[in-house]
This record gives structure tokens, sequence and C-alpha cells, in this order.
């Protein structure tokens, strides 16, 4: 069965490009980040505390990847040691906006998903 790409662009053959995004900011810790910038700009510190569970080196990695495709902003401040801020771009801003319906559906549906996890590993168990 072929897919239309009207009804499923994510799927079909002009989908690479968007695919190709989509995996830019599905990674383990990208929308972590974006959500953390979207209450104002924050110092690399700052990020990693608001971020729990981030290693420094993940940051690092985030937040250069996020700055490369234009969501994140990096700046400068000559002062002695430097001051390094980040925050998001219109881009990063528009992104917020975009998941914040997801990250809702998150909060909401996590009992859900506990309850649904509970019931099939007890029928799992029964089966064994």
């Amino acid at each position: 069965m072929q897919v239309n790409d009207e009804l499923d662009p994510i799927c079909g053959q002009g989908a690479a490009r968007a695919r190709e995004v989509l995996d830019l900011v599905s990674d383990k810790w990208s929308l972590y980040v974006v959500a953390a910038l979207g209450q104002g700009p924050l110092r690399f510190s700052q990020a990693r505390r608001v971020v729990v569970g981030i290693s420094q080196r993940m940051l690092t990695v985030t937040l250069r990847r996020l700055a490369r495709d234009g969501l994140v902003t990096r700046t400068v401040t000559p002062t002695v040691p430097p001051q390094v801020t980040y925050a998001l771009t219109e881009t990063g801003h528009s992104l917020r906006l975009a998941v914040q319906p997801l990250i809702s559906w998150a909060f909401t549906t996590v009992d859900d998903i506990d309850a649904a996890r509970a019931a099939y590993d007890a029928q799992v168990e029964e089966q064994a």
C-alpha cells in the first residue's frame, strides 16, 4: 500500500526534509532545553540546573546543535570570566509554542499511561 502524501505527509516520498527537522527536536534533550529557555535567557549553569538529569557534555552538544539550527542564540558578554547566555530565537519560540500541546498532553495522560502499563504487565504475568 502506498502512502498518500497529502494525508500523511511525514511518511510520504517528499517528507525527508521534514523528518530531518523532526529528528532534530525529537532527541532526548532538545525539547527540555527549549522548554527551559522558553522561560527566558539562561546561563549555562542555570540551564543545567533547570534541565534535571542532563550532563554537562550533553547540554553543550544540545545547545550547539540548537544554535546551529537557528533555534537558540549564544551571547558572550566580555567580562572576567566571560559570561555566556543562551536564549530562544523567534524560530525557537515558535517550536516551543508548537510542542506546548504535546507537553500538556503528557501531563494530562501520565496517569492513564501508568494504568495501561500496569494492566499490560499484569496480563503478561498471568500468561507466563
